[in-house]
């Protein structure tokens, strides 16, 4: 497979209140194939946000770059960078603040059309409402005429206009009903298939990654610290971020495999100061797992097996933990 998204070493600061930095993103790096739904998760204010603005230029990262194909859109000016973005869309989480409350639904999903001189604008419109399951005659409408899920649907519709390649989705199900969240989740998979987008999920809901996604990379404190195909990330969690992330998933009582022991882990205390990051692995004060070494040294995202790993196909997975296996020769 090749990429068709990739991101390498993005930092982005923000000043903070004592004259300090908040590096919101510290040296992030994925790469999106073709046709793959990429999740990306952590807690609030581990720089998830701040990624999606960073990839679609609406935030300038510090440094680092992002390729889209063969397009640097962390240099692209002009109509160089107009004719990327037209590759890649981005949905927000706020299906009625990401909409103009004064403009019909045919402007609002027209709207890109025009800007970058298309023709058959209206026709368009009337085909996109109907790829998102909305009737045409919702193209007279104001937004607040529709509900939430609706919303999102024509948030998606403008996203589509351009035939992107690639779909940054914001925590766009995050404010929805839990029974809306499905035909949405279940939208996106479809387009998936039908018009060959590769997505960028980004979600705090674990348990839609685990239904939507292909892969998926844990984030915390603006980096990542583990990355692996989603079915065997939720099997076998190798950061113990990602193990506390996931034990908390809400499952029955008598299906409830949280972890290999099979208990809750509750990490004890807050997120750190992001303008002051602690020594060594950021995740130390709350790990349940730390020794002194990590007080100390700060680990490697790096490609790590353990022993039972030996002879697999999938030879260790990129995980930011000292104790998370042996480092694979070659495996960054």
């Amino acid at each position: 497979m090749t990429n068709i998204l990739e991101v390498r070493d993005l930092v982005k600061t923000y000043p903070a209140a004592d004259g300090g930095r908040v590096r919101a993103l510290d040296g992030v790096s994925l790469d999106l194939e073709r046709g793959e739904i990429l999740g990306i998760v952590g807690e609030s204010g581990c720089g998830k946000s701040t990624l999606a603005r960073s990839v679609m230029r609406l935030e300038e990262p510090d440094s680092g770059s992002v390729r889209l194909g063969d397009t640097d859109l962390t240099t692209a000016r002009g109509r160089a960078l107009m004719r990327a973005r037209a590759r890649i869309q981005i949905v927000f989480q706020d299906p009625f603040g990401s909409l103009n409350p004064r403009h019909r639904v045919r402007t609002i999903v027209g709207e890109p059309l025009v800007v970058h001189g298309r023709k058959g604008v209206d026709a368009r419109v009337r085909e996109l409402l109907e790829i998102v399951g909305l009737p045409t005659s919702a193209g007279d409408r104001l937004p607040h005429e529709f509900s939430g899920g609706q919303r999102q649907r024509i948030a998606i519709a403008r996203a589509l206009a351009l035939s992107p390649e690639v779909i940054v989705a914001d925590e766009s199900v995050s404010a929805l009903d839990v029974s809306i969240q499905s035909q949405i989740i279940n939208l996106l998979a479809r387009l998936r298939k039908e018009l060959d987008l590769s997505i960028v999920f980004i979600s705090h809901d674990l348990s839609v990654v685990r239904h939507l996604c292909d892969r998926t990379e844990v984030m915390y404190m603006g980096r990542v610290v583990e990355a692996s195909k989603t079915r065997a990330l939720f099997k076998d969690p190798r950061h113990p971020y990602s193990r506390a992330l996931l034990s908390a998933i809400p499952v029955p009582p008598k299906k409830a495999v949280r972890t290999e022991r099979g208990e809750r882990i509750i990490l004890s205390g807050e997120l750190p100061d992001p303008a002051h990051r602690p020594s060594g692995c950021a995740f130390h004060p709350r790990c349940f797992m730390a020794e002194e070494l990590c007080r100390h040294e700060e680990p490697a995202l790096l490609r790590r097996r353990l022993e039972k790993d030996i002879g697999q196909a999938d030879e260790g997975r990129l995980a930011a933990c000292h104790f998370a296996g042996d480092p694979v020769p070659g495996g960054t």
